[in-house]
Formats: structure tokens, sequence, C-alpha cells
């Protein structure tokens, strides 16, 4: 197992150099060897080492800290241990602070660099025995951008795999933020259409007109602004699949409009008398129970049937608890890496902090809460008292609110909703956030409650 690990010794003092590389090859290391900065820069960009001893003193060229800065920059997992004749308090702080993970004072003790070393391997050996099984678990688990472990979700993964390469039409419902849009990917992606455009339009987020336009493209003085011809998102997706997201919330008008692409895979441009015809995958998703909206006269039941050629339902993270610990790991990887956090893991009794929470807003809301976690830890790992939010959200105050008796369920709604709006200042990201929905669906909430913002 030692001799996997490679160890760089940087000083300008030959003896010095040799007399400590000579007591690491004796403990089974392989050792190189360097006399300034600029070699051991050098040796740098051509292997990786594990360990780098580093002088704090070398005359010409860089000094230690200097050094160390460009090791650090070039192999930021590597650990560097600075060694110096000149011990102070200043040059001790100096060197921790620019990353060295221990501090030698010379002459150095053989058995002092032995236990040092072997230290410092024990944690990178543990660190790469938890990277290899999180690498298996992950392969284990993943299925493209989806990750579970969960009975259910593994009957999802097979039903993609069997219709990824057909034509049919595919309806996936559940609730929002349960990833419904990963899977439509998943489907597309795993399929003979992968290498051809995925295009996504939200239903929800637009106004009637604009939702055609987007659809269907329009021609130029289609209207007031259309001072060009667009191409819409069907014409766009051509040879590859349309995600169309809340399929559930369009107008009666779109439905029909829809029904005849989904029938004849033709269409007009919003003021156009030239038909076109594109073969495209229609994939679409609801949080809506659309069997009973057909039901209630409220979605056309001949267009459901069309979308529900092969039905997907996805069940919430409350449903699938053993999931939240591989998507919480998944989801601190990930934002460590991009908010540049060195953050590692989760305590156990953060775990237990976020397993006890019934996540309203589904996987959507579980990486948000991850990513606020991270941006406000102090550890270098989250702990159950960087989640404490979860508990204070659990029951959010109708701030604002004053809710007389009488009141149907849509009416308490939408009062709740206009509340949380003024009291996020309008801002609908953070709104949605709160409320455990998605931007869309409460896009369509401020339109059907006519909410102003």
């Amino acid at each position: 197992m030692r001799r996997r690990w490679h160890i760089l010794v940087v000083d300008d003092e030959a003896t010095m150099t040799e007399s400590l590389a000579a007591w690491l090859r004796e403990d089974g290391y392989s050792v190189d060897t360097a006399s300034c900065g600029n070699e051991a820069i050098e040796k740098a960009r051509a292997r990786e080492y594990a360990i780098y001893f580093v002088d704090l003193k070398m005359p010409g060229g860089l000094d230690g800290i200097e050094t160390m800065a460009e090791i650090r920059r070039l192999q930021p997992e590597a650990a560097v241990i600075v060694i110096t004749a000149y011990a102070t308090v200043d040059t001790a702080i100096t060197a921790m602070k620019e990353g060295a993970q221990e501090y030698v004072v010379k002459p150095c003790h053989p058995q002092e660099i032995s236990l040092l070393v072997e230290r410092i391997i024990r944690v990178k050996n543990l660190q790469r025995e938890n990277a290899i099984l999180r690498r298996k678990l992950t392969r284990q688990y993943r299925f493209h951008d989806l990750v579970s472990k969960n009975p259910r979700m593994a009957e999802v993964f097979e039903l993609v795999r069997e219709v990824a390469s057909q034509r049919s039409t595919v309806l996936i419902q559940g609730e929002s933020g349960t990833g419904k849009e990963l899977v439509a990917r998943a489907i597309h992606y795993s399929g003979e259409r992968g290498a051809r455009p995925f295009v996504a339009v939200s239903c929800a987020a637009l106004a009637e007109t604009l939702l055609e336009s987007e659809l269907f493209g329009h021609e130029r003085g289609a209207f007031t602004g259309a001072l060009a011809q667009k191409k819409g998102k069907f014409e766009l997706a051509d040879g590859g699949t349309v995600f169309l997201d809340e399929i559930g919330d369009v107008s009666p008008k779109l439905q029909v409009d829809l029904l005849r692409v989904l029938q004849e895979r033709r269409f007009f441009r919003v003021g156009g008398t030239s038909e076109i015809e594109v073969d495209v995958r229609v994939i679409a998703a609801t949080h809506r129970d659309l069997a009973a909206e057909a039901r209630a006269g409220r979605f056309r039941d001949d267009l459901f049937y069309r979308l529900n050629v092969i039905n997907v339902r996805l069940p919430p993270l409350r449903e699938r608890r053993e999931d939240v610990p591989l998507l919480a790991q998944e989801f601190l990887d990930r934002l460590s890496h991009e908010l540049g956090r060195e953050v590692n893991g989760l305590s156990d009794e953060a775990l237990r902090v976020l397993l006890d929470h019934d996540w309203p807003g589904n996987v959507r809301e579980l990486e948000n809460a991850v990513e606020r976690a991270l941006v406000t830890c102090k550890e270098g790992v989250l702990t159950a008292e960087d989640f404490a939010f979860l508990r204070r959200e659990a029951q959010p105050p109708l701030t604002g609110v004053d809710l007389p008796p009488g009141l149907t369920l849509q009416e308490i709604e939408r009062q709740y909703v206009a509340a949380t709006l003024r009291r996020l200042q309008g801002n609908v990201k953070a709104a949605a956030d709160a409320l455990g929905i998605d931007r869309s669906t409460l896009y369509e909430k401020i339109r059907r409650y006519e909410i102003p913002r």
C-alpha cells in the first residue's frame, strides 16, 4: 500500500535532502528530490505526489511559501509539510495560512518523520477507500442523472430502459420536485434519439398566446412585436424529443392544437399558412392527477389518452427515505466542488435530521437544503446544526394573513401564497423554495389567483 504513494523532498541543502529521502525510502516510500522551488514545480507538473516536504528558506528563485502555493494550485489534494531551521510563531502561522498541513523544525528526527508520514498516508488511504466505495455505490444506484436504491424507482429505471428507443408518448406524473425532467432526459438520452435535440418547455410559466408561439413558432407580423419569423419548440426538436412540463396547465385551445400534433405530427406556425411536418417524440409531465382532471372536464380526455400511452409515476421523497443519505451525499459532492467548499460528508446527527424531515418539496428541496447548509457550515462535515433551519421552517408562520372562518381551501391557499410573496418581496424563486413547490407551479398559482407581485 505504501509504495503507491510518492513523496517529493524540496531543499537547497543536499545533505538534508538526501538524508530525509533515505529515511523515507527505508520506510518503503517512493521518494524524489528537488534542490529548488522551480525544479519542484516542474516535477509536480510531471507527476502526482501524495506528500511534499518543502524547505521554507531557499535562496534564489522561489521561497518555500511561493513553492507551496504553486504546488497546491497544481495538486490541491497533496499534503505539504514545511521544514525550516528558523522556527518562529510568525513563520508557522504564515505556513499554515498558506495551506501547509504540518510544520517541522530542523534538525528532523527520523522517528518523528516516519510517524508524521504514516499518519498522513493513513488518512489518504481512508479517503481513497471512501471515494472508491462512494463511486461503487453511485454506479450501483445511478441511472443517468437519477440516483436511487428504492424498489419503486428501480422499476422506473427498468421502464425507462424498455421505452427509451420507442416513439410512444410518455406521461410522467409526480409531485413537484420529484425529478420528472431528469426522467424525461434519461428516456431521451438512453434511446436512439439521444444524439438529437432535447427541448424542454414549461407550460405553466407562459400565458396562452406566448405558449402557442413558443411551441409552434410564428411568422413575421403574426402579432404585435413579431418582427421576424421564429421557429417553435416542435421545429427545433425535429428528430428528437419535446418535453412538455406541467402539461395539465395548458388552456383548452392549446389542448386541441397539441392533440392534432400528436395525431398527425403536423402544425402551423402562428400566422402561418404552410403546414410543417416534424418527427418528434413527446414526453409530458404534470403534478396533477390528469385522469381526475379529465373526468372533471378540465382536461380533454382524448388528449389524456394520447399522452398516457406509457405512464411513469414517481414516488415522493417521503416514500423513498432510504434515498435521502444517497442524494444528500450526491448533492454535497457536486455543490462543494461548485462552491469551492472543502466539506466531505454529513454527521450521523445531520443525517437523522434529514431522515426525519417530510420533504414537501421533494428532491429539489433536499438539494436546496444541502446547498444552504454548505454555504453556512463552519466544519469539515455538515452537522445537525447546519440543518436547524429545517425544523424552524417545518411549520412556517402565516405572516400577514388574517384567516376568518368559512374560507374555502382555495381561498386559504391564495392568501398564503400572497403572504409568502409579500414576505419575500415578490422573489418568486425564494417563495417557491419556501412553499416547497417549483417556480412553474408558483407562476401558475399567481396567474390562477391573480396575485399581484
